[in-house]
């Protein structure tokens, strides 16, 4: 046996692969490991399940839950080539009961599921699946034929699952997170009732039902005891991501914790969106009695000293968290910088300019990721990298111009322009409702054979259903046509037309009315109407770059990512947009305490994926809509409140484009306090 496989684990990591296994006969107690950003959680735990194999465990009584497939391959390879490894093994070991949360869940059922009222014949619907089944189950109810247009399926279903997940009331998750979709709050219940009646009708479970249908088997304690018989030890991956229903799970099927190990980071619980609970970890150890133990990752294997001196800085200012302080062997290196920028504009031109900068110091654009907290932040930076041709994959969003409300506006603005252009005149038509392929498809071919298009389109006589908005369609295109519309005044009509109707025709209006004003602030960076399309449409990426994986146009490509996607991935350099309030936190998040610190561990996690340089960008100025009466404009804002006066000594300020001086309100005295009043305004908003 080769007894030297531990010798390059740190002595917390080792202490945390053997904690508890030199225990003959017993199973070791409870054990939470707080793996900080970049501590080697992946191998820890891996080693962790070999350590369990070598020392005698049976690794078909191993329950190893991970989020994702790969995550759970990954860590089997890992564990199984160190087994073979130390005990020589020729063939590697067989771990079966190794998987997601959902694939443990759904061989559970399907053996249990004569005992609890299941077929065993059950199917299991995916997302795609069950989106259709809602929408089925609302033709059925005659709900797609309301006068106003009911939530789509994606968007009900949404509703549902977090319903589930959460165990709130329908009326708390509608004023919570679709508060356009109160109106409907009693069709919504009797859809949803109907939607489970089919289900069940149907001998179908979807993913929600695979955790839900499980906790309620973990409640029937001849089931709970039968199971936890199967498994000497559990392993739970990224705990701090797991909902109420996922604990439950855990702790009724080993109540008294013996042979269970998590891992996770409550500094990294980003997906309350989801419907993650951080209190899941931050409440594990006194779950038990006696209560778990507790070791903590803290030497950093990815960032330098001073990166992780200001991401401590930051995620100390937490309310309520495990205390850990990160560290790494290198303590060169540069601060952090924070960057004021006079605008949105100006912060494009900056990390465009900085990005080509760095490539030619000898850092790839591969190298260096720019991320921001909404998709929609980044919408000026893609028309600025692409005007440069610099190459780049998105992640989380859709690329900014290839959203389907960005190019309902662009086809507004084309057809008001040039009302022969059939393809644009196709897209506009079909936005209004009673107005399908045939209608549209007929009156934009008897427009383009027009010598009058408007005449023409002013005698038309629309369907029945679109009545109601068609002589403000018209007054649109007429105003949009006529010669003394200011640019960008036209972009403002089209906005005050077009964001009623996304509730409609788009899920997340919210989220794609901030695209538009984000449209709206770009488009008043252009001197004509015609200069904004001409551009955009030369500027469009080919259709390689609308591809999810590498653009295959380019060897070399810079990644744009929220920072929801991009936790995990790791750059040599990485600039983050619009550290300001309103964004960090977000003005959504306004209000809620556990929303303001979840936005906190955002920050921090994205800090905590560079590698040697970490830059903020704070704008100077923030682009905002208020009522229609009063225009959008921009205000003066305030650098984020988690960086607060007293840690600014962790970073290095500076202003570009460079000037004598940082700007007061960015300084570590500031002239001016403007944070409550920017606040103020975004809660407005």
């Amino acid at each position: 046996m080769d007894q030297n496989y531990l010798d390059h684990l740190n002595p917390q990591q080792r202490k945390a692969v053997i904690y508890g296994l030199n225990r003959p006969g017993k199973l070791p107690p409870p054990l939470l490991i707080i793996a900080g950003a970049g501590t080697g959680k992946t191998a820890t735990l891996a080693h962790r399940l070999a350590h369990i194999v070598v020392c005698g465990g049976d690794p078909a009584k191993v329950l190893l839950m991970t989020f994702t497939r790969r995550a759970a391959t990954e860590m089997i390879e890992r564990a199984t080539r160190l087994v073979s490894k130390v005990l020589k093994l020729d063939t590697s070991i067989d771990l079966p009961w190794a998987g997601t949360f959902h694939s443990i869940g759904a061989r559970l059922l399907r053996e249990y599921a004569t005992t609890i009222g299941l077929s065993p014949n059950f199917t299991v619907h995916d997302r795609s699946d069950s989106t259709d089944l809602m929408d089925l189950v609302r033709h059925e109810l005659e709900l797609t034929q309301s006068t106003k247009r009911f939530p789509k399926a994606a968007t009900c279903l949404a509703i549902y699952s977090m319903i589930v997940n959460t165990r709130g009331r329908l009326e708390e998750v509608l004023s919570a997170a679709f508060p356009w979709c109160e109106q409907w709050t009693e069709e919504l219940r009797t859809l949803f009732a109907a939607y489970v009646r089919a289900k069940q009708l149907q001998h179908i479970l979807d993913f929600d039902d695979l955790l839900l249908y499980w906790s309620h088997m973990m409640k029937i304690p001849t089931i709970a005891e039968d199971v936890a018989d199967r498994f000497d030890y559990v392993l739970i991956d990224e705990y701090q991501d797991t909902n109420l229903t996922q604990s439950d799970i855990l702790l009724n099927m080993k109540p008294g914790g013996e042979g269970v190990t998590v891992v996770g980071d409550d500094a990294q619980s980003i997906y309350r969106f989801r419907a993650a609970q951080v209190e899941n970890i931050l409440t594990f150890p006194t779950a038990y009695d006696p209560a778990a133990k507790v070791i903590a990752l803290e030497q950093n294997y990815r960032s330098s000293q001073p990166i992780l001196d200001a991401a401590n800085a930051v995620i100390a200012l937490a309310e309520n968290r495990y205390t850990k302080n990160l560290w790494c062997a290198r303590a060169a290196g540069e601060k952090p910088r924070l960057v004021v920028v006079r605008d949105d504009a100006d912060q494009a031109r900056h990390v465009s300019e900085a990005l080509l900068a760095n490539r030619e110091a000898g850092d790839s654009l591969k190298q260096q990721a720019v991320l921001f907290r909404a998709s929609h932040h980044s919408g000026q930076l893609e028309i600025e990298l692409t005007r440069r041709n610099i190459p780049y994959v998105k992640y989380g969003g859709l690329r900014f111009m290839d959203a389907a409300h960005i190019k309902d506006v662009i086809c507004i603005l084309r057809w008001a322009q040039n009302m022969r252009d059939r393809v644009s005149g196709f897209r506009v038509l079909k936005l209004l409702p009673g107005f399908g392929p045939v209608n549209a498809g007929w009156l934009v071919d008897t427009l383009a054979a027009s010598q009058s298009p408007m005449e023409e389109i002013q005698k038309y006589t629309p369907p029945p259903s679109a009545k109601g908005c068609w002589k403000d369609f018209l007054m649109l295109l007429g105003r949009l046509r006529a010669p003394m519309l200011g640019w960008p005044a036209d972009m403002s009509l089209i906005r005050e037309w077009y964001t009623p109707l996304l509730d409609g025709l788009h899920d997340d209006p919210k989220g794609r009315t901030a695209d538009i004003l984000q449209l709206e602030q770009i488009a008043a960076t252009f001197p004509t109407r015609d200069k904004f399309i001409t551009e955009l449409t030369l500027d469009a990426p080919d259709a390689a770059s609308k591809q999810s994986g590498d653009p295959k146009y380019d060897e070399d490509y810079v990644i744009l990512s929220t920072i929801h996607s991009g936790k995990g991935l790791e750059f040599s350099r990485v600039f983050i947009l619009s550290c300001i309030d309103g964004c960090f936190p977000s003005d959504l998040a306004a209000g809620e305490k556990e929303a303001i610190e979840e936005e906190r561990r955002l920050l921090y996690v994205g800090m905590t994926r560079a590698k040697n340089s970490l830059t903020l960008l704070l704008p100077q100025n923030f682009y905002i809509h208020r009522q229609p009466a009063r225009g959008a404009r921009h205000i003066m804002t305030s650098r984020t409140r988690f960086i607060p006066d007293s840690i600014i000594n962790k970073f290095e300020l500076a202003a570009w484009p460079t000037t004598s001086h940082t700007p007061s309100r960015y300084s570590s005295s500031p002239a001016v306090d403007i944070g409550a009043i920017v606040n103020s305004e975004w809660v407005q908003k």
